[in-house]
């Protein structure tokens, strides 16, 4: 067991590797090898610093507790390529939805659900598409499904599933909300038991009624600018987006213009802060903090929101092989992966291809260590924070 009361997990899944490492020293005290994470299902935060995510190769649910005697404290198969991956607020019961993968358009229709108190697993198929999903909790968890072309919020009894005969069954849902066609970018608020997606005219909320869904008011980006990306704040009890605006041609990523969006649940505030052009997607929540990472041919940086909306930029190394003018911001480049612990002031952000991860402290901006895990970390890898109570799995998502 780590002595640090941070750790960090860093997937190279482009080479098979996850590095666990003491915050701030940055010393290795376990490796996973042969294990390639889908990056776009991410992380998910569970009870005692615990993590879960999927390995895209094995066909692999991983739970990893970086605090305990052992790292993997199970692996349950599950139907891959990994879109999303979401639990319910207790963190027993997870889905994980089937999409993209390494293929020009959706393919598979396959959900697994697990449930990690008594190991049963089930697989259905659904929609062929890329759906995001969450679970909500209760006395009858559900699971809720976000389709898109047609876009619908999908409401299918966790129970249900986990009964479903063998041979991967198709479903229908118990319930049905109409959806806006373009959805992207999915949340939860277990203590008002709502769901969010992101939609072009706003972030669609709905209310867990009974067995299903009662759609409240859309909250307005108040920008001609979209998110594409939801996240819950668990210490602020509030939803951060990144709005992108611009020419759609990836081409012109560099021109793309980019706001921090937030709204505060309690209150109904929202409030956008200027972050500069190039590309920004995942944001990373600490303590006072919330973090972004800015790709431009100029120069990259790591932007600090504050609590008091004070904004600290830091600038990064450059990448060998980063986005360049005239090329997409997505295939074959490098890029970065941020992430940080709610209950810690630390940051970190990779660098791309170099095997670096630039640890700052959000207080002061000042860059602590470089940590290398040994390995290149391509396309950025991806990345958690964690310490052992820091309140992360308040947001059952993957990200």
């Amino acid at each position: 067991m780590p002595d640090a009361a941070c750790v960090l997990l860093a997937s190279d899944h482009v080479e098979g590797y996850v590095h666990v490492l003491t915050v701030p020293d940055g010393t290795v005290t376990a490796r996973l090898t042969g294990r390639h994470l889908s990056e776009h299902a991410g992380f998910l935060a569970l009870p005692g610093g615990r993590v879960a995510c999927v390995d895209d190769r094995r066909g692999e649910l991983l739970v990893l507790d970086p605090f305990g005697d052992e790292l993997v404290e199970r692996a349950v198969p599950v139907a891959v390529p990994a879109e999303h991956l979401a639990c319910d607020p207790s963190g027993r019961l997870l889905a994980v939805t089937t999409g993209l993968g390494r293929n020009t358009e959706p393919w598979s229709d396959l959900l697994t659900v697990v449930d990690l108190a008594t190991g049963e697993a089930a697989r259905v198929r659904t929609r062929v598409g890329e759906p995001g999903v969450t679970v909500l909790g209760g006395d009858d968890p559900l699971v809720v499904l976000r389709h898109r072309e047609p876009g619908a919020l999908a409401v299918h009894r966790f129970a249900d599933l986990l009964a479903a005969a063998p041979g991967c069954p198709p479903v229908t849902p118990h319930a049905v909300l109409p959806l806006p066609d373009d959805g992207h970018g999915d949340a939860q608020a277990p203590a008002s038991r709502e769901v969010f997606a992101a939609t072009g005219e706003g972030v669609h909320r709905a209310r867990r009624d009974g067995d299903g869904l009662v759609a409240g008011t859309v909250i307005p980006w108040g920008s001609s600018a979209r998110g594409w990306y939801l996240r819950l704040d668990t210490r602020r009890q509030a939803l951060w987006s990144t709005l992108r605006g611009g020419a759609p041609d990836p081409l012109r990523w560099p021109e793309w213009t980019n706001q921090a969006w937030r709204h505060d649940l309690a209150t109904g505030r929202t409030r956008p802060t200027e972050l500069g052009p190039g590309l920004v997607f995942r944001l990373a929540l600490a303590r006072d903090h919330t973090a972004f990472t800015r790709i431009h041919p100029d120069g990259d940086e790591l932007v600090l929101l504050g609590t008091d909306d004070t904004v600290r930029r830091v600038p990064l190394p450059a990448m060998d092989g980063a986005p360049r003018r005239g090329g997409t911001p997505w295939e074959g480049v490098q890029r970065r992966a941020v992430a940080a612990s709610p209950d810690s002031d630390w940051v970190a952000v990779t660098r791309g291809g170099h095997g670096e991860v630039h640890l700052v402290h959000a207080g002061t901006g000042e860059e602590a260590a470089r940590l290398r895990p040994g390995t290149p970390l391509h396309h950025g890898g991806h990345l958690v924070l964690r310490t052992l109570d820091d309140g992360a799995d308040g947001d059952p998502v993957g990200r």
